[in-house]
């Protein structure tokens, strides 16, 4: 997986959607692979805790990872299409969250009490549990929802918030060029 590949800067669950683009028509996987997975978790490494995403996921990690990507989508463009998420994808987002809760961890650094949050379980079941709470703040967030967009290139899927209201294209430099050609390409093909 190349970096030039993902859409990153979006919101985490918007990342996390964004890893299935459309390539030659189909959708295309990005996540398929323990490799593929930590390096999208390194790409992310600045958004989540401390030293997650250093561990080395397996195979078994993936599962729960897509099953929150799934569902994290499905109810994000029913909301977009105008229409209530289907309650299976709510309750299983919640239940990923349930999986592996946030708990505060106590210690004593000689001076004073400190906190820090971890989760406890296999790796795929952690993650799966910071994402589906990172879809939960999403959902919830109607200014959020107020400005998502889907991409209004030709066959892409991928999903944004925009900074500023005119923003038509996921990238600039990937949607946006390509845009762009295909509208100088028509205009001198009809002129000439």
């Amino acid at each position: 997986m190349s970096e030039s590949e993902l859409l990153t800067g979006e919101p985490l669950v918007l990342d996390l959607v964004n890893t299935r683009p459309v390539e030659g028509g189909c959708r295309k996987d990005l996540l398929v692979t323990p490799e593929q997975l930590a390096a999208w978790l390194a790409l992310q490494a600045h958004r989540l805790p401390e030293g997650l995403a250093e561990e080395m996921p397996d195979e078994a990690d993936l599962a729960p990872v897509r099953a929150v990507r799934q569902d994290s989508e499905t109810a994000v463009r029913a909301l977009l299409d105008g229409e209530a998420p289907p309650m299976g994808a709510l309750r299983r987002l919640t239940e990923a969250q349930r999986a592996a809760p946030p708990v505060r961890a106590l210690h004593w650094d000689g001076a004073t009490v400190t906190a820090d949050e971890r989760r406890e379980g296999p790796l795929g079941v952690r993650i799966a549990a910071l994402l589906a709470e990172a879809a939960a703040d999403l959902l919830t967030d109607p200014v959020s929802l107020g400005r998502l967009k889907q991409c209004e290139a030709d066959a892409c899927v991928m999903l944004f918030l925009p900074a500023h209201p005119r923003r038509r294209w996921c990238s600039p430099t990937r949607c946006g060029n390509r845009a762009r050609v295909a509208r100088y390409y028509e205009r001198h093909r009809a002129e000439g």
